[in-house]
């Protein structure tokens, strides 16, 4: 069965993503989101029983570390250049008003 989407619901797409779009852009755009909703259409239509989901095939893993906080030794050397400290942090201008 083909989908396909009339110009109206391309205008309509279009006005909510907020594009404008000329008439061969519209007329473009019909039959290549028809295309791929047809795609769709025949993906659904595919036995997935009994099939394992599957998220990546690679067979790679993510390595997570334990988020330790560690002091660099560099905040002498950063306060120090500083152009004004107070308690060892900078002192920045207000950006709020009362």
């Amino acid at each position: 069965m083909i989908m396909s989407l009339s110009i109206d619901e391309i205008r309509k797409i279009a006005s909510l993503a907020r594009l404008k779009l000329n008439n061969e852009e519209e007329k473009r755009y019909a039959e290549t989101i028809s295309a791929v909703l047809d795609y769709m259409k025949i993906l659904n239509e595919v036995d997935t029983i009994g099939v394992e989901p599957t998220f990546q095939v690679t067979g790679l893993e993510d390595v997570y570390r334990e988020d330790i906080a560690e002091n660099s030794g560099r905040q002498a050397k950063i306060l120090a250049v500083m152009p004004e400290v107070e308690n060892g942090e900078l002192v920045v201008p207000e950006v709020f008003e009362e």
